[in-house]
């Protein structure tokens, strides 16, 4: 069974919600059978990166708020990370556009390698404090998980896999997502937001038997005969 998920690396709640569906995944029985292929999502393209600025402050220019309800908020947040062990640290977080980790993590699931860009994106960026959007980050994060050094400064240089992001964010409109993270399980249902583990455990469940029960093989009890068969000779 498929399971897509679209989210941004700059996103701090598809961070905590990649946590908690792989948590919901790991206590499921048929885990192996299920496939994860994680999608490209803008939640600002038009963001000009500026690693001169923190985070708390872009988000109360961009959004009319105060320093201080942007930091609170933030913290809150940071909190939130905690409880599924993970480490935010706002204060180093570069503001930076996404786009090009997007290709990079298009380039990564080339090489079958998708989950573990995500992981190694999101770190750098909530937790690390690493610009995203430059080269030198994405080539260590690709060499940290295997990738090959010269694939990924020819990917870089040539804006490879930008169709690829490009046709993920077609897929998000037609499915009518407007914000991240969304999980969409077996095309049939859908996720929207860092939910609590108890709805990932139900809602994979759920999914999974109809799927298991549309795909599973005919079980025939045979009373076997004389038969002629490709490789017979008759």
């Amino acid at each position: 069974m498929k399971v897509e998920i679209w989210s941004d690396v700059m996103c701090p709640f598809c961070y905590i919600g990649k946590r908690r569906f792989e948590n919901a995944l790991d206590t499921f029985d048929f885990k192996d059978k299920v496939e994860v292929e994680w999608k490209s999502f803008l939640l600002n393209p038009d963001l000009e990166t500026n690693p001169d600025i923190s985070i708390d402050q872009y988000l109360a220019d961009k959004k009319g708020w105060t320093l201080d309800y942007a930091q609170k908020l933030n913290q809150q947040v940071t909190a939130m990370a905690a409880d599924v062990g993970l480490t935010y640290n706002f204060d180093k977080a570069k503001v930076a556009n996404s786009f090009k980790a997007h290709r990079f993590s298009h380039f990564a699931k080339k090489h079958h390698k998708g989950i573990e860009a995500e992981e190694v994106l999101f770190k750098a960026y909530f937790t690390d404090g690493k610009n995203i959007d430059d080269n030198n980050t994405l080539l260590e994060l690709g060499q940290q998980i295997g990738l090959d050094a010269t694939e990924i400064e020819q990917m870089l240089q040539h804006n490879t896999y930008a169709e690829e992001v490009k046709q993920d964010l077609m897929m998000a409109h037609n499915y009518g997502i407007q914000g991240v993270p969304f999980f969409v399980l077996d095309n049939k249902y859908a996720i929207s937001g860092a939910q609590a583990p108890q709805v990932f455990e139900q809602t994979i469940a759920k999914a999974f038997a109809e799927w298991q029960q549309n795909n599973s093989k005919v079980q025939l009890e045979t009373i076997e005969g004389a038969t002629c068969s490709p490789d017979a000779d008759c």
